[in-house]
């Protein structure tokens, strides 16, 4: 008997998760599954952290299951590339992950066939947009636009001479409206070139 751990997601705090859980549970039991562990979030799909995804996640790398049931792979995942991280990872800790809405088992031949087409376009789409996005920047190159940040102009002997009176770093940092770590690498650069008379 394999071991299950459902996971349940709904949007709003006023949505009711009972009725995933009801499909899984008899999904679980129908396939002869053992539920270990059940995970519920009541937040949008598009955050980054869910306390119940993350406990999945933590609990699938500890070994507590073989199987991830969900009631659709859109309550799992917040896009298709996060869908297939996390798909990646339940694969590489050989963990089965099943959908009930879209009949998907990565358990089986089909289900692994489906995973593995659905992340070629979605590495097709990652190189479009890289192609993209280099064409976009040949073409301003060409244009003779400049491209990335514009260097930060600073008077580095104002710096030197603001640190040889005793101003502190974060007051030079104010003072020429740049990080304090612009001010340390120019003091650094300062000290390790030639002397500068001041």
């Amino acid at each position: 008997m394999k071991t299950v751990a459902l996971y349940m997601r709904v949007s709003t705090v006023d949505q009711h998760p009972e009725t995933q859980l009801h499909d899984l549970r008899a999904m679980a039991q129908q396939r002869g599954f053992e539920i270990v562990a059940e995970y519920t979030d009541r937040i949008s799909g598009t955050k980054a952290r869910r306390p119940g995804l993350d406990d999945l996640l933590r609990d699938a790398r500890r070994g507590r299951f073989q199987v991830v049931l969900v009631w659709a792979s859109d309550r799992i995942a917040r896009s298709v590339r996060h869908f297939l991280e996390v798909l990646d990872e339940f694969n590489r800790l050989n963990v089965e992950f099943v959908s009930f809405r879209e009949n998907l088992d990565t358990g089986g031949p089909l289900g692994r066939a489906i995973v593995i087409i659905i992340g070629a376009i979605a590495e097709l789409e990652r190189n479009l947009i890289i192609e993209r996005v280099r064409a976009g920047m040949r073409r301003a190159r060409l244009e003779g636009r400049h491209i990335g940040r514009r260097p930060i102009e600073i008077d580095r002997v104002a710096v030197l001479r603001d640190r040889t009176r005793g101003d502190s770093l974060t007051d030079i940092a104010k003072t020429h409206r740049v990080s304090r770590a612009t001010v340390s690498r120019l003091l650094k650069q300062a000290k390790d070139a030639v002397p500068v008379s001041i």
